[in-house]
């Protein structure tokens, strides 16, 4: 149950993630909307963990805000995969920031 809900949380903030940001992503297609959603979870569910154990110390350092930057990494390993235009590394920064706070107020909403 997990999986499709980070999978759903994917789906709506890259589907609102354009609008909120111009120029960020170019999700124009829903099948690549739902493409890229179902890949990041893909990539969150497998590479996060690894990534994170690798950033642990930096991430210690920073109190956690390195965190974003694996959050960012992954954002940019989905949109290059798929071959997504996006806006750069700022706007995709821009664009899981905003990711991480959605999971965080849905999860928060749905008490989990």
């Amino acid at each position: 149950m997990g999986f499709l809900i980070r999978v759903l949380v994917n789906i709506v903030g890259l589907g609102l993630a354009p609008r909120i940001f111009p120029g960020a992503l170019g999700l124009e297609d829903g099948r690549i909307l739902l493409g890229a959603a179902f890949l990041l979870a893909v990539a969150n569910v497998t590479l996060r963990p690894v990534l994170l154990l690798i950033a642990l110390p930096l991430n210690l350092l920073t109190l956690g805000l390195a965190t974003l930057g694996v959050n960012t990494l992954l954002l940019y390993l989905v949109v290059w995969s798929m071959g997504i235009p996006h806006g750069g590394v700022v706007a995709l920064f821009a664009v899981s920031l905003f990711l991480s706070l959605l999971g965080v107020l849905l999860a928060a909403v749905m008490g989990a």
